[in-house]
């Protein structure tokens, strides 16, 4: 029983000893996702995110001034189920991906929320289109794998105007709310690997 207990306080420490572990994060895609939100007929909401993307965090717990995020995404990797609708939304009405084929972020800064939390700033470039914009940010807590690869958790979520990067196609419906809105909500989970 001792020994048990021995066990497992050591495998606790190994596993907290890594949330004090600073440095560059990177992005694991199969565990991570890129997710977002639009209104479709005003009362449906339809849901799609990336499938290819890759990034980093720079990350130090305790220290979010210091913290800096820079991701890539394959805009031709739109993928909401229906192969007709993502089409569509890799054509020039939408994402446009043979001439804008990357979305990109680069952090400016983490500030904190009027609510307790943390806002991540930064650049967002979106069909070729650069603006900034603010995601509430939530750190999920740090952890050593079976692998011993550190690995720590992030969400980022808000919303942003298609307008805002010349995402303007849409039609009226007779009652004069739009086929598709401008609001697109954003949700992001955020898995990464400690670089060695």
């Amino acid at each position: 029983m001792i020994r048990k207990s021995v066990a497992l306080a050591g495998l606790l420490v190994l596993a907290f000893s890594a949330l004090a572990q600073a440095g560059t994060y990177s992005i694991d895609p199969a565990h991570s996702s890129v997710s977002f939100v639009a209104r479709h007929m005003v009362v449906t909401k339809v849901r799609g995110h990336f499938d290819t993307f890759e990034g980093s965090v720079q990350f130090e717990e305790g220290k979010p001034e210091s913290w800096r995020v820079t991701a890539t995404i394959d805009a031709n990797s739109v993928n909401t189920g229906v192969e007709k609708r993502d089409g569509h939304l890799r054509s020039p009405d939408f994402l446009d991906v043979a001439k804008y084929p990357e979305i990109s972020f680069k952090s400016t800064g983490v500030s904190t929320h009027k609510g307790g939390g943390w806002v991540l700033n930064g650049d967002l470039t979106l069909h070729g289109v650069t603006k900034p914009i603010s995601l509430d940010l939530e750190y999920n807590g740090s952890i050593q794998d079976p692998y011993g690869n550190t690995r720590a958790g992030f969400t980022a979520t808000g919303a942003l105007s298609r307008k805002d990067y010349g995402l303007t196609w849409n039609n009226l419906l007779e009652t004069g709310g739009a086929v598709v809105s401008d609001e697109i909500q954003i949700e992001i989970e955020v898995e990464g690997i400690l670089q060695k």
